[in-house]
């Protein structure tokens, strides 16, 4: 099948582009970088140096291609750092998963594209109610916290617009990355005993591990029927567990803890909601209908791999 990547070397294009040439797909890679473009060369694929935000351009790419399948994995997250800002760190995102989905699709359409598959998230963005996980069919939180409406929005106009817009719309709906080739201050954070637990640490994360995600992304290729789907680990955990044990993977002391209302003052809102109220998600749909398991099926196993090979890396949030 021919497959146009948007967003090639990227986190998830990084895995993603090498295992579809594997299984023998012909990709189109899209970057905004040249010397990146060599990159998808030497991988096997055919690079086009596009913006995602200019129309015209992803237009013509994407013709040029007559892809099968669009994957959209453009994002603009290399340097999230302030969760008070939420909303401001997430504006180029926040128009790649709108305008730039929209030029996508208006792009696969005059292709003739069939497939269309997007990254989204699922973790702060579910609602805040009681029980431990969410499935695709609960709905996205109704109140969000005011520092992430505009990330909501962006991320609802994917979940609403994808599946209705192309034959074949698939929404990957990803958890908290971790793993090689993720980048950021995380792991840094946590040697210098700067993330405490909050509360009681309550909050229940889903994990994935980044090549876990590229696998599930590549299942969809051939498989799965449109609609949106979690692509998190068997194993969604509180706080209060997973970032002890990776204080301990990582050769650190346990992080202190902190009430709610200090976890509130000295990181914002947002931080003390993740901490404390997140809901995890359900694998079970992606697992049985894209006939996905990942890897890693815990973070159990998957952090000591992580921390082991000296990556410096962060959990997306989006």
């Amino acid at each position: 099948m021919r497959v146009f990547v948007a967003g090639a070397t990227g986190v998830i294009g990084h895995y993603l582009v090498p295992s579809l040439i594997a299984a023998g797909h012909e990709v189109t890679g899209s970057t905004r970088s040249p010397s990146r473009a060599i990159r998808l060369t030497q991988a096997g694929a055919t690079p086009a140096i596009v913006d995602g935000l200019d129309r015209q351009a992803v237009i013509a790419a994407v013709r040029a291609a007559q892809p099968d399948v669009i994957v959209h994995q453009m994002t603009a997250l290399a340097s999230l750092r302030n969760f008070r800002r939420f909303d401001t760190e997430f504006a180029v995102t926040n128009e790649l998963r709108t305008k730039g989905t929209d030029y996508l699709l208006e792009a696969g359409r005059q292709a003739g594209t069939r497939r269309f598959i997007v990254q989204s998230f699922t973790g702060w963005n579910n609602p805040r109610t009681p029980g431990p996980v969410t499935s695709e069919d609960d709905p996205l939180d109704p109140h969000p916290l005011p520092a992430t409406t505009e990330t909501m929005a962006a991320i609802k106009h994917i979940q609403e617009t994808v599946p209705r817009a192309v034959p074949e719309g698939i929404v990957l709906r990803y958890g908290m990355f971790y793993g090689p080739g993720t980048s950021g201050t995380m792991l840094d954070t946590i040697r210098k005993r700067k993330m405490p637990v909050v509360g009681g640490g309550t909050g229940i994360w889903s994990f994935i591990e980044v090549s876990d995600a590229a696998v599930a992304t590549a299942a969809a290729i051939t498989q799965g029927a449109p609609g949106v789907y979690n692509v998190v680990d068997d194993d969604p955990a509180p706080v209060a567990d997973w970032l002890p044990y990776l204080s301990s993977c990582l050769g650190v002391k346990p992080p202190v803890h902190v009430p709610v209302w200090l976890g509130k003052l000295l990181a914002g809102e947002l931080v003390a909601s993740l901490m404390t109220e997140t809901r995890g998600a359900s694998n079970a749909k992606a697992k049985r209908e894209l006939g996905w398991a990942p890897r890693y099926p815990s973070w159990r196993d998957g952090f000591p791999a992580w921390t082991a090979g000296g990556q410096e890396a962060h959990a997306s949030a989006a």
